[in-house]
């Protein structure tokens, strides 16, 4: 994700002196200039400080200034639902470590900022994607296993449907996707015998790799109760989606998926059950990618392919 400079705060700004004090022995010099990048193309508005001198940043997420599509909601619930998704899942996988909030400046949230690079970039440079990939596998199992609940299949339904009215799709396509859902519903498929806590929004920008260890980051959309294959689902809906726009193919990405899915299976019985349960999400991932690029080829394309998957079913 794009950054630019935006501004500097020096000694005497409000936000940069609670930054001082909340950071406490994090930062030396207590006067430093504070330098502000402005990230491009985020849901909200969000930065990175940059403490001069001090070789330490962290990123702001201001819930109360929303940047995308999504404007009329709680900031404050929301602000507090990421801070506390964050404190649970980091106590089992890495996370962006949640250091502050606070309503008053525009409900802002304060992580520690990762140094690294995302997993995105590891698309692009492949040579050590499959041992990446292993990482977030395990990562993903970690979280999964370690935040058993009930299961909410009604729910998975439901945003199913959800996402599929945000397309507004032609009343012949919808019915198809309807009939496809129908059976998935009464398919042992779907079935779970316990929920959990996913991430949900497994974008490749949302997880950083240091060092060879996986970051979450972004968890205002995680899920709990929910299906474990999801977050599966829709990384191999990422991983589809880009070497069809950027290789010519999407197929070229089957061997990065088996990977994935291999590295998360326990044992080659899970394995094939996991491969039976996975079009189901990596239909979700698609239309939710499509939305990215409405009235469009590639758009159809998206969105035949979600179909493709459903019908994994027949």
């Amino acid at each position: 994700m794009s950054q630019y400079h935006a501004c500097t705060l020096f000694p005497g700004d409000a936000f940069r002196e609670w930054l001082i004090e909340v950071l406490g022995d994090r930062i030396s010099n207590k006067d430093c200039k504070v330098d502000v990048f402005r990230y491009a193309s985020a849901s909200h508005t969000v930065c990175r400080y940059r403490f001069r001198g001090e070789h330490y940043s962290v990123m702001a997420k201001f819930f109360a200034e929303p940047a995308g599509e999504l404007r009329n909601y709680d900031a404050h619930r929301a602000m507090l639902k990421e801070y506390e998704n964050l404190q649970k899942a980091g106590q089992f996988v890495s996370v962006s470590r949640p250091l502050a909030v606070r309503a008053d400046y525009n409900c802002v949230l304060i992580t520690e900022y990762i140094r690294g690079n995302n997993l995105l970039w590891y698309f692009k440079h492949r040579e050590q994607l499959y041992d990446v990939l292993t990482s977030v596998a395990l990562m993903y199992r970690r979280l999964h296993d370690s935040t058993r609940t009930y299961y909410d299949k009604e729910r998975e339904f439901a945003n199913f449907h959800h996402i599929l009215d945000q397309h507004a799709l032609d009343h012949r396509k919808r019915e198809h996707f309807n009939r496809l859902l129908g059976m998935w519903w009464y398919s042992p498929f779907i079935d779970r015998d316990c929920g959990c806590m996913i991430h949900r929004d497994a974008s490749p920008l949302n997880y950083i790799i240091r060092e060879g260890k996986p970051y979450m980051l972004d968890m205002e959309s995680c899920w709990h109760n929910a299906n474990n294959i999801r977050d599966v689902g829709t990384l191999c809906a990422e991983l589809k989606n880009y070497f069809q726009l950027n290789c010519g193919s999407g197929m070229k990405a089957e061997p990065y998926i088996g990977h994935l899915l291999w590295q998360y299976s326990r044992n080659e019985e899970e394995f094939r059950r996991i491969s039976k349960t996975l079009p189901f999400f990596m239909s979700i991932g698609l239309l939710r990618t499509a939305r990215l690029y409405r009235h469009t080829a590639y758009y159809e394309y998206l969105t035949r392919e979600a179909l493709e998957c459903l019908k994994a079913i027949e």
